[in-house]
């Protein structure tokens, strides 16, 4: 890269009033305004950027002193123990060279409904999400098209400013994060106008997702690499879907079991009947016996939800509430009252305490 005083034509022990005249006088000859050829454009940025460092007193100094060995400390100073003084003070870093601009991306959490049918087999969704993602311009360069970063001239590419301190031993270097590059070693002259130099932007994107059988509200899928993708192209986090089963007028969940409760008139209860349920996934024809009672568990093997670890499926189980009617004509209360003078009744009498119908389906539904 071109030499700072040189592009802003002063000398180096110029004061910080003859480099502002200068810059003043280079922008408005090369400013995009008065010269709009590229050449000009290409010269004014680096104007801007010899401006930039030398009109910083910290940056000048750390300009003029870059890649120069500070205090007269070397590695034959101290022999072995200059591995001693980078670790405690810091100077290991740069070893390791500069940070890179490439991050991983952020986790994402997404809440998705369901219905209750839809868990038995398991369903497909199409799933608009809002996130990162990588800017289609620059594809995650950070730079404008044509352009690439260049190396920092204050650390000259190293990510880290190496000083001379005086401690109780003598001058030791100490190694700081660049603050002219912020430790990555280069600088991005021209940055991408549509992520502002990020490598990535805000979008809407469309996420496929197989949601399996058998999920629960509050489980969660992990999806890798489908969260949000990283600065400067880095690789993309994971995409996280918290379950959450709607409720259903009708039927229940206990585990893998569904449960529900039929309505059966007291004459079909008394002389039997074949009832068609419909039930999540199809209709199931249900043999009532005679002289079905409320509160008795029929239960159908197998038709349940599909079982999320192992195989095979839960059951249906199917409550069943006799319904007493509660206003009879005259036809039919005759009709009951012969039913009941021909047959011998016990008389009503106390009995230990019964808990409610729903109270005893509770019972024998959870066991």
């Amino acid at each position: 890269m071109a030499d700072h005083y040189e592009v802003l034509g002063v000398s180096r022990d110029a004061s910080p009033d003859e480099i502002k005249k200068a810059y003043r006088r280079l922008a408005r000859e090369l400013h995009p305004d008065v010269n709009p050829g590229a050449d000009a454009s290409e010269r004014f940025k680096l104007v801007t950027h010899a401006y930039d460092v030398l009109s910083d007193p910290q940056q000048r100094q750390q300009y003029d002193l870059g890649g120069q060995n500070q205090g007269g400390f070397d590695g034959a100073n101290f022999g072995g123990f200059g591995d001693i003084f980078e670790t405690f003070f810091g100077g290991g870093q740069s070893s390791r060279g500069p940070r890179s601009r490439r991050e991983r991306g952020q986790d994402a959490l997404l809440r998705v409904e369901v219905d209750l049918d839809e868990i038995i087999f398991g369903t497909h969704r199409e799933i608009e999400v809002d996130t990162a993602v990588v800017c289609e311009t620059c594809g995650g360069s950070c730079c404008q098209p044509g352009t690439s970063p260049v190396t920092c001239d204050i650390c000259h590419g190293t990510g880290t400013i190496q000083r001379a301190v005086r401690s109780l031993l003598g001058n030791v270097m100490t190694s700081n994060p660049c603050g002219t590059c912020r430790g990555y070693g280069t600088i991005i002259v021209t940055p991408c106008v549509t992520c502002q130099g990020q490598g990535r932007v805000r979008a809407r994107r469309t996420v496929a997702v197989d949601i399996p059988a058998g999920v629960d509200t509050g489980l969660r899928l992990q999806m890798p690499g489908s969260g949000e993708a990283g600065p400067a192209g880095g690789p993309n986090g994971d995409l996280y879907l918290e379950i959450k089963v709607r409720h259903h007028d009708v039927f229940s969940r206990d585990g893998d079991d569904l449960l529900c409760t039929l309505e059966v008139p007291m004459t079909d209860a008394i002389l039997g009947t074949t009832a068609s349920l419909a039930a999540l996934d199809g209709d199931i024809d249900l043999e009532l016996k005679p002289g079905t009672q409320s509160a008795e568990v029929l239960t159908i093997k197998g038709r349940g939800v599909t079982k999320l670890r192992g195989s095979g499926r839960g059951d249906l189980r199917v409550g069943i509430q006799v319904v007493t009617p509660t206003k009879l004509d005259h036809k039919e209360r005759e009709l009951i009252k012969q039913f009941a003078s021909g047959r011998k009744q016990p008389s009503p009498s106390l009995t230990h305490f019964q808990q409610g119908l729903f109270g005893k389906l509770r019972d024998r539904f959870l066991g």
